[in-house]
């Protein structure tokens, strides 16, 4: 039970790194256009992941707990490998700046742990194509939309003056950025109740079927509300500033385009990348302006930090669970010995 509570503790401190380092999806653009300063900004995201729980249901958590491995080989040990090899991947690219994906850090640990643990055939090909799918039709969507929705806003207020136009989409990034912090809210904070309902169940802690407790929905959407009002700046600056040029309406319309992306994704259950619906939604307002008002130097190092999110967090997890398998063995070994040595003393 003791280390239960202890890979629940872990888990939380994934989700405030989750809020903490995607903080930049909610923010990046409504920062970096000064419609708000940094430390408003992270405050007017956090409420709204907050929230998140109250509009949307727990579809991407039970996809996470029982869509991408058979519930039957999941015991604790991967749970904690997961978790383990999730954090290690958020944190080294927080510290190079690489706006990656914490969903697919801990889908990758979630992996690499149960193949570690048994293989190849308790996967889920499904859930597991639904995610890999989701990695490419995510930025791609996001990125359309936006340069539609960009478009048709640009036609129908081309009669506004020039002042009036941007005082109007300033007021209209507050509203984009709730929306977007709602879809990262609901989305991102949903892969943590399934981890977290994952190991109660294969700890039979939950009683009769698998199902999510509203002390894990509550707690989950707290904590990374709570780890984005801490959010990193290094990240925000690649996002919203490196990778193209914004205005209001530009950041007002890749918020939207992201955040109806997100809330689809949710719906269905797929658990997506905020940060990759992100980046191809602002990629996609500043081609609008041609293939040269987008850094594809910066968008190129952010592609490869994707690719390599799912293979080395799953690699990273499956040393961790190698290495508690070696440590759970030596402690039996010494718990044997213990146990001789007092049956020898009382002969």
């Amino acid at each position: 039970m003791t280390f239960v509570i202890v890979i629940i503790g872990l888990a939380l401190v994934f989700d405030f790194l989750n809020g903490f380092h995607d903080a930049t999806n909610s923010i990046a653009t409504i920062v970096s256009t000064r419609v708000l300063k940094p430390h408003w900004a992270v405050l007017w995201a956090a409420f709204f992941n907050f929230i998140a729980f109250l509009f949307f249901g727990v579809h991407v958590a039970t996809t996470i707990a029982v869509g991408l491995l058979n519930p039957q080989v999941i015991t604790t040990q991967v749970v904690f490998a997961a978790i383990i090899g999730a954090i290690f991947w958020d944190i080294v690219t927080w510290l190079y700046g690489l706006p990656s994906s914490s969903s697919h850090a801990l889908i990758g640990g979630l992996l690499g742990a149960g193949i570690a643990e048994a293989g190849m055939h308790p996967l889920e090909w499904v859930g597991i194509i639904k995610v890999l799918a989701a990695i490419v039709i995510s930025p791609l969507l996001g990125g359309g939309m936006s340069m539609l929705l960009l478009v048709l806003t640009v036609r129908l207020f081309f009669r506004f003056t020039p002042q009036r136009f941007e005082g109007l989409f300033r007021k209209g990034q507050f509203l984009s950025s709730a929306c977007i912090s709602l879809g990262h809210g609901s989305n991102d904070a949903q892969k943590t109740m399934g981890i977290i309902s994952m190991l109660l169940f294969s700890s039979h802690l939950l009683h009769g079927k698998f199902y999510v407790p509203f002390w894990v929905v509550v707690s989950c959407n707290f904590v990374i509300a709570l780890g984005t009002c801490f959010g990193g700046w290094r990240i925000v600056k690649t996002m919203g500033m490196r990778i193209t040029k914004l205005r209001p309406v530009s950041g007002f319309c890749s918020d939207m385009a992201s955040a109806i992306t997100l809330a689809l994704a949710t719906w269905l259950g797929i658990p997506v990348s905020t940060t990759h619906t992100v980046t191809g939604a602002i990629i996609g307002v500043g081609a609008v302006n041609g293939v040269r008002a987008v850094r594809w130097g910066v968008a190129k190092n952010i592609v490869w930090a994707w690719v390599l999110t799912i293979p080395a967090s799953g690699l990273v997890a499956a040393g961790m669970w190698y290495l508690t398998q070696y440590a759970s063995g030596w402690l039996h070994v010494d718990m044997a010995l213990a146990f001789y040595s007092h049956a020898l003393v009382e002969v």
